[in-house]
């Protein structure tokens, strides 16, 4: 299971960024990320909706709106 996952929505043009962001930072840590969009499941949608993209690392919130690509990598230990 990867550690990083990315909360998204359909259409949401800082979600597209995030992802080529999180690409690039899985390209110099070898860390894989995973999807999952809030519009499949309420709970999330409740907890995240107005800030998303979101990047969970482990599980828990790493940062929202804008992938901190430096951060992540060292927090990834990369």
């Amino acid at each position: 299971m990867p550690r990083v996952t990315l909360l998204t929505r359909a259409d949401c043009h800082l979600c597209d960024a995030a992802r080529s962001a999180l690409d690039r930072v899985a390209a110099r840590t070898g860390e894989a990320w995973t999807e999952l969009s809030v519009d499949d499941d309420l709970e999330l949608e409740r907890d995240y909706g107005d800030r998303l993209p979101v990047v969970l690392l482990d599980g828990k919130e790493h940062g929202y709106w804008r992938v901190e690509e430096d951060r992540l990598a060292v927090d990834l230990g990369g």
